[in-house]
């Protein structure tokens, strides 16, 4: 006998849009009362794929560093598409990699985005009619960092 779980679809991913996104100097605000804090801003960028859009200076991520080395990833950005619309992405997830590999990427070296795990959830405000179908789905994320920027590819959850 199947259990009633057992006939749940399993979960396929489609590929969205890809994301560049351009990076001011990282600002480290030190231990507080919440653990290590980085605020990382957000100078512009792109999306292209499923939407097309520019991204607009003004977001951060705001990062928080683990003890061993994760960073907790909480970006938050506007991005406005070639119609004009505006979008609010939320990105959260989790940075992390060997301890050479973490030194590596402190140092804004371009590392192999193979050899360390850089992975989001990417979540989409809009008020835009058209766009409203970004808001009820689910976006995962595959990530790199480099020196002065970070690119993604997001998956729709289907």
């Amino acid at each position: 006998m199947t259990a009633p779980h057992d006939r749940l679809p399993a979960p396929a991913f489609e590929p969205a849009f890809d994301v560049s996104v351009d990076l001011g100097a990282l600002e480290d605000h030190g231990d507080t009362s919440i653990g290590h804090r980085r605020v990382v801003p957000i100078l512009g960028g792109r999306i292209t794929g499923a939407v097309e859009a520019e991204i607009l200076p003004g977001g951060a991520d705001w990062q928080r560093v683990r003890a061993d080395g994760t960073i907790e990833i909480d970006g938050r950005y506007s991005a406005r598409t070639t119609s004009g619309d505006l979008l609010l992405l939320h990105a959260t997830g989790l940075r992390t990699g060997s301890p050479e590999v973490l030194e590596r990427l402190g140092r804004a070296e371009d590392v192999d985005p193979h050899s360390y795990y850089f992975r989001t959830t990417v979540q989409i405000e809009t008020a835009a009619p058209a766009l409203a179908h970004l808001q009820r789905s689910l976006f995962i994320a595959v990530a790199q960092r480099q020196a002065n920027a970070v690119h993604y590819r997001a998956h729709r959850v289907a």
